[in-house]
């Protein structure tokens, strides 16, 4: 790639926090596929409107490894994100192992299991809107609510003690740290070590968890111990962070549109669609995924050439005006609603059904156990997350 002077350069301002980012707009309506500066200097191609996103999750010449690391533009430093230093697998190996995978976590995210959970996940959201009804108002939407809860939940699903969540949700968060290298690459290894020894105590003292999947996994010869701890890992921090940015979000979407709120609170039924619409119009966390395309793909009128990095804005695609009438506007009634959030194709997250349930739960129990729940201060004076790989606010405080 010839390097060029004025790209734009993620992490992108935000003026609005409830709107795109204008760099996000402008590259979208210039092309579907632009070249951008990424937060650690390298150069990138930026995929923003949905048909393109959507045709190159499906494509197979895009892979998640670099054939030569050493050469690999980054995206981010994230250990836990960023692909330029993984084994190189060609397409047909990754989708290969992908596929194992994939069945192999079959029975841990069936329908059975999650709706086994969900009389668990319940609970828990009651347990902490009671705490929140105790403590009284106003109160932090992000502490009170969606930053415990996914800890809750994935460590649940998993089978992580108690005593040791606060020390592996410590590993997770650093491991997504876009800037420090070393830091994150140290996290990623205590936590793929820590993982590793539990799968190993579950095959001596399996549960109905994912953990024990694994051990059973090991046991017949599929995985290896250090395999499956790097696939739990990644499996608690998607399960996590990525849920407490979207019960951020959604709870932000649903306070600023009161209608919304008022319709969701009279009409249950519409909750279903109410997730789907949190899902599209989360507002952050669209710069940092990278995939590396393994021989030259024409698209969108420019060619993304072999070994450069490609980003898939799902921002950007969520709120296409060429596939979402009037996407700007919080419609929970928004049918239909074929949004990217998990991806598409063989690209689409495993752990879907979780977070909808997850979602359903929350936004259910809030709206009725909280109905005149408004925000506490001015939007302008929200603060976005410092850590642009995760996204979402530093509070919401909320009253009632």
């Amino acid at each position: 790639m010839t390097e060029q002077p004025d790209l734009p350069t993620s992490p992108f301002d935000r003026p609005d926090i409830l709107d795109i980012p204008p760099a996000v707009r402008r590259m979208r309506e210039r092309g579907p596929v632009s070249r951008f500066r990424t937060m650690v200097g390298d150069e990138a191609w930026m995929v923003t409107r949905f048909a393109e996103a959507r045709r190159l999750f499906l494509d197979p010449r895009l892979t998640r490894s670099h054939p030569d690391p050493e050469n690999a533009p980054r995206v981010t430093h994230s250990a836990l994100l960023d692909g330029s230093d993984w084994e190189y697998e060609d397409y047909q190996a990754e989708y290969d192992n992908e596929a194992a995978m994939r069945a192999l976590l079959a029975k841990s995210f069936s329908a059975r299991r999650m709706a086994a959970l969900r009389p668990r996940i319940e609970a828990l959201v009651d347990d902490l809107l009671t705490a929140m009804a105790e403590h009284g108002p106003p109160v932090d939407l992000v502490d009170a609510l969606a930053r415990p809860l996914p800890t809750l939940v994935i460590c649940e699903l998993l089978g992580v003690p108690h005593d040791e969540r606060e020390r592996f949700q410590k590993w997770s968060e650093q491991g997504a740290d876009p800037m420090d290298a070393r830091g994150s690459r140290a996290a990623m290894g205590s936590l793929f070590a820590s993982m590793g020894e539990l799968v190993e105590r579950k095959r001596a003292d399996p549960a109905e968890d994912v953990l024990s999947d694994l051990a059973a996994a090991c046991e017949a010869g599929v995985l290896d111990a250090f395999s499956a701890g790097a696939m739990a890992s990644g499996l608690l921090f998607a399960g996590n962070a990525t849920t407490v940015v979207v019960i951020q979000w959604g709870a932000l979407h649903l306070l600023t549109n009161p209608d919304q709120w008022d319709a969701l609170r009279r009409d249950p039924s519409l909750l279903a669609s109410a997730v789907e619409e949190i899902l599209r119009r989360r507002m952050s966390g669209g710069e940092a995924l990278a995939h590396y395309a393994g021989a030259d793909i024409e698209i969108g009128g420019v060619t993304i050439k072999a070994g450069d990095a490609v980003v898939m804005n799902l921002i950007g695609a969520n709120h296409d005006p060429r596939a979402f009438e009037r996407p700007d506007r919080f419609d929970i009634s928004r049918s239909p609603n074929p949004h990217l959030a998990f991806g598409h194709g063989r690209h689409l997250c495993v752990g879907r059904n979780l977070a909808r349930v997850e979602l359903r739960v929350v936004f259910g129990r809030l709206v009725e156990r909280f109905p005149t729940l408004r925000l506490a201060v001015p939007v302008d004076h929200l603060r976005p997350n410092d850590n642009p790989v995760v996204g979402g606010l530093r509070e919401l405080p909320a009253t009632w």
